[in-house]
């Protein structure tokens, strides 16, 4: 691994450990629901860093499973805050 793969891998982490500390602390439904969202997303950036990082493209998928997993959840989290769920 390069010294650039572990600082971006290394910023990616203290990132995730914000957010979980946000998610924690948060007093609304609403921040845990955003900080969980900005979760999704970090973990979509550390695989795709990886996978450049250690030049292996098999688990590129997952990036797939993990963005529509974040969709479906900020879409469904957002009409059950504005009321629309029926």
């Amino acid at each position: 691994m390069t010294v650039v793969g572990l600082v971006t891998l290394g910023l990616l982490a203290c990132g995730a450990a914000a957010t979980l500390y946000r998610a924690g602390r948060g007093p609304s439904m609403l921040d845990l629901a955003v900080a969980l969202d900005v979760l999704t997303s970090l973990s979509m950036c550390a695989v795709g860093a990886y996978a450049v990082v250690t030049d292996d493209y098999a688990d590129l998928p997952i990036l797939l499973v993990l963005s529509l997993l974040g969709f479906v959840g900020s879409v469904t989290i957002a009409r059950y805050f504005s009321g629309g769920a029926r």
